[in-house]
């Protein structure tokens, strides 16, 4: 028996031992599938009837088998086709070396196309082009179906023997059941690899329908108990007038102090954050290091820590006011703006950069007429980033500016009210006219919260484009 004959009994071999698993695996797979249904029928339907169980899960097991085989088999025939692909591109590998008497016209086709012409060596072959395939497939769905009901039986049965009451934790033991099941059954039809793959693409895509569903149903939840107290009025009456069962009232003072503080965070923030991101991106002094690893710090810093230190320096000698409240919010926003800014600036080409100087342009110069113009549309977006970090906190306004219920359009002199602290006084109260205000001005926080991140993402996206005209 020759070498060649020998390397092609081993995938015999293999596809014989990986044929003999699909075999088992599709019955055992429907066993446990029909084993499913029959314990769902039972425990959760309360169908207690032996014959109808029998016959259901009968049914379901043949249902399963059947799918199960059919999907087995486009999956052979795919492989088939691939193969027969492939063998075509093994064969054709070597072809014959050109005779340099002969004239290219009486070349054979295989050494023509062997040979690359002058024209066409940019063009990509047409074996190179990534083949588009689907990214779900009829198999898969019955695999995640059959793991479904696989795993739901598994769940129901540690249910029954453990007597767990929390559907928490069965369905956490359900998923777990159903990620085991379901890489076993890809394993089976494809390989190892390949069944990874697919648990990753399942957990991949559960957690983010989870984080999808659960941000969904928050702002679902502020809409529905915040849009029945929307008015005009809303914004354009105060609290002052206004007592805990009366009708009416809103949150004007509460929207202008936000407005108010917000604004002359964002002044002072703006130049410092931008200047910082400069000389740790651009100019990279000694004290790079020591200014980036503060900024670091910074960010992790809680907000109630930075509300006592305004207490602490500003409002003990000079009161609460709403410039207290836009001191704590500076310390908030300027590592966001700082680091975002930074980061920005990175993403320019070195080409602007290496043109200014070679043109015998001085970094501040070069920073100013070059790179700044360039990430203009960035270093918006990590302004507008930072105001929405800072616009919804509450902690640091509740201690450095406590809060008022009449309109104060003066910062610095007495008490201003903004809206976290409006939502948080009034959902807190025990009369439901209150609750409802403070559900509609965490609505217009949200709303508000909306307007600014989809105004940073026009806005990157402007400037992305422009950055790759650039490039």
């Amino acid at each position: 028996m020759t070498t060649s004959e020998t390397s092609r009994d081993v995938p015999l071999v293999q596809d014989q031992r990986l044929l003999g698993r699909r075999d088992v695996m599709p019955t055992v797979a429907a066993a446990l599938g029909a084993a499913g249904v029959a314990i769902l029928c039972w425990a959760v339907i309360g169908w207690h009837s032996a014959l109808g169980v029998a016959v259901t899960t009968f049914v379901s097991f043949v249902v399963i088998l059947t799918l199960a085989e059919f999907m087995a088999r486009d999956a052979d025939e795919v492989d088939l086709v691939e193969a027969e692909r492939g063998e075509g591109e093994v064969a054709d590998e070597r072809p014959p070396e050109p005779d340099s008497e002969l004239e290219p016209e009486q070349l054979p086709p295989v050494v023509l196309a062997a040979v690359p012409d002058a024209a066409d060596v940019g063009d990509e072959p047409e074996q190179d082009r990534p083949v588009k395939r689907k990214k779900v497939r009829g198999s898969d769905l019955v695999e995640g179906l059959v793991a479904a009901f696989v795993a739901a039986a598994f769940a129901e049965l540690l249910r029954i023997v453990f007597r767990m009451d929390s559907l928490v934790g069965v369905v956490i033991w359900w998923y777990i059941a159903f990620l085991f099941v379901y890489f076993l059954l890809v394993r089976d039809r494809a390989d190892s690899e390949s069944a990874l793959d697919h648990v990753v693409t399942v957990v991949v895509w559960s957690f983010a329908a989870l984080v999808s569903a659960v941000l969904v149903w928050m702002v679902l939840f502020v809409l529905f108990r915040g849009l029945p107290k929307l008015a005009a009025t809303f914004f354009t009456q105060d609290l002052s007038k206004v007592g805990p069962l009366s009708p009416g009232g809103g949150a004007k003072h509460a929207i202008i102090g936000t407005l108010e503080q917000v604004g002359i965070a964002t002044i002072i923030v703006v130049p410092i954050a931008i200047l910082t991101a400069i000389y740790l991106n651009e100019i990279n002094g000694r004290l790079a290091g020591p200014v980036r690893f503060v900024v670091d710090s910074m960010s992790g810093l809680p907000s109630i820590v930075a509300g006592l230190l305004v207490y602490t320096v500003l409002v003990t000698s000079h009161g609460f006011s709403g410039l207290a409240g836009s001191l704590a919010l500076v310390i908030l926003m300027l590592p966001t703006v700082t680091r975002t800014s930074e980061e920005i600036l990175r993403t320019i080409p070195g080409g602007l950069r290496e043109g200014g100087l070679a043109l015998g342009a001085p970094e501040w110069r070069l920073a100013r007429r070059v790179v700044l113009p360039t990430a203009l549309a960035g270093l918006v977006t990590a302004v507008i980033l930072g105001v929405a970090r800072a616009i919804g906190e509450t902690a640091p306004n509740d201690v450095s500016n406590i809060g008022a219920d009449t309109t104060n359009t003066s910062p610095v002199h007495g008490p201003q009210d903004d809206l976290p602290l409006f939502v948080w006084k009034l959902i807190r109260s025990p009369e439901d006219t209150q609750v409802k205000r403070g559900f509609t001005g965490a609505l217009v926080l949200v709303m508000l919260i909306f307007v600014l991140f989809v105004i940073a993402r026009l806005v990157a996206n402007r400037g992305q484009r422009k950055l790759g005209r650039v490039r």
